[in-house]
Order: C-alpha cells, then structure tokens, then sequence
C-alpha cells in the first residue's frame, strides 16, 4: 500500500509586539529558545508533523505585532491567501496584548464574511494562545478571562509557555486537527450534494449532526443543541512542567 501523501497547514501567527509568537514559532519548529527580544517583521517556517497518523507540512508564517507594520499585513488576511489557522497570541501578564486581538479577529472576521460562498475552502480557523503561563506571580490575565475572550469571538483557546515548552506541541496539533475536520466536513457536504442533497445543494450551516461553519465567527461550531467539550475546568487547570496552564481545544 503506498503512503499518504504529505498534506499541507498553513497557520499565520499574529499578536501584539512581545508576546512571544517567534518564541512559540522556534520552539516547535526548531525546539529552541529564544531569550532575547528581536521584533519581527515577516518570517516564514515550515516544518513536518504526524498527526493522527497523518503527515503534515506545516508552514508558519509569524507576523509582526508593531502597529507601525499592521499595514503590511493586509495580504494575510485575505481570502485567496490560502491560509487555513491564525493563532492569535497574548501575553498573560499584559490585559492589553488582550485586548489588542480585537484588531488581529476583526480583519479575520471581515474577509471571511467578505467572501460568503466564493471560496472552496473551508473557513480559517482561530485558536487563542495567552502565552507565558510560567509567569503565575505576574498573571495579569486569568485562564478564565481568556476563555471568555475566546469564545465571543469564535476561536479556541489554550495557554502555552514557550520557555518551558508548555502546550506548544499540543497547540499546533490541536489546529492541524481542527483543519483536518473542516476539510473532512466540506468534502463531506460536497458528496451529499451531488447524491440528492437540497435543492442548490447542501448549505454551509446544516443543522444536521456535523459540524456548521458561521462566517461572520469564521470557524466551525457545534450544532446549538450539541454537547460540547470546552476541556476548561477553573477546579481542573491542567498542570504541565511545574506551571499552571488551562488547556482548551
């Protein structure tokens, strides 16, 4: 039986300056850790996971969180950029590099809306990552806050450390998982389609068993009566490497 062939993620990471998004990036691509701060403009990554049995490319872009080079962003964004995952980074000991995702979600939010139906892919997903959980004695941001954040805006959530390589492997499989199951959910709307689906077709928002895409959240949610499993517990944060860090999918 001949192999897989090597299927390919592409994940943009974004966030305001010094919340450690290159410091996430190096740590999974080359499980190194950078102790010093160096603003980044652009760079590109890739590196191979298997995941589920499957094997993936998983090609990183991380941004620049400066608002001076937000303008050179826009690219990214866009529909046709063919980016599957954004990680939205912030540190847990800064409440503003909270509140800066908003601009980072609003540009998501707003080509994926923009384009409606045009596209074959499947939406981006978005996972929240409130990164330096080490830092408990200047937790300025609770597990629970980011949570909350998390789930107005659409996204999954997770808190990583990056010194102490807490969650970060988990996180990136966690995406490649989520990617998989949107890929796997449109292909299957495709198939019923063309078997006797609804008249035009199957739409994205079934209120059948399977996962709906809401595009103005851009991400697949549950059914409203489904049950869900947030992995959050405020009793039951799960511990890792000594430091105390909730662990959301």
């Amino acid at each position: 039986m001949s192999e897989q062939p090597q299927q390919k993620v592409s994940i943009v990471i974004l966030g305001e300056g010094g919340t450690g998004k290159s410091c996430i990036t190096m740590r999974l691509v080359r499980s190194k850790w950078v102790d010093e701060y160096d603003p980044t403009i652009e760079d590109s990554y890739s590196t191979t996971r298997v995941v589920d049995g499957v094997s993936y490319r998983i090609d990183i872009i991380d941004t620049a969180g400066q608002e001076e080079y937000r303008d050179m962003l826009g690219n990214l964004f866009q529909v046709d950029s063919n980016i599957d995952a954004y990680l939205l980074v912030y540190d847990i000991t800064a409440p503003q590099s909270l509140e800066a995702l908003d601009y980072f979600n609003d540009m998501i939010d707003k080509n994926v809306e923009a384009a409606g139906e045009l596209t074959d892919r499947p939406p981006p997903m978005k996972l929240v990552v409130g990164n330096k959980c080490d830092l408990t004695n200047e937790r300025g941001v609770t597990a629970a806050e980011g949570l909350q954040w998390s789930r107005e805006h659409g996204c999954g959530f997770m808190e990583t450390s990056a010194k102490q390589m807490v969650n970060i492997e988990e996180t990136f499989s966690s995406i490649v998982r989520k990617v998989a199951q949107s890929r796997a959910q449109l292909q299957a709307r495709r198939q019923g389609g063309a078997f006797g689906g609804a008249a035009g077709g199957s739409r994205v928002g079934s209120t059948g068993g399977a996962l709906r895409v809401t595009r103005s959240q851009g991400r697949l949610r549950p059914p409203v009566n489904s049950q869900t499993k947030s992995g959050f517990d405020s009793e039951k944060d799960s511990i890792k490497g000594g430091s105390k860090c909730c662990v959301i999918c």
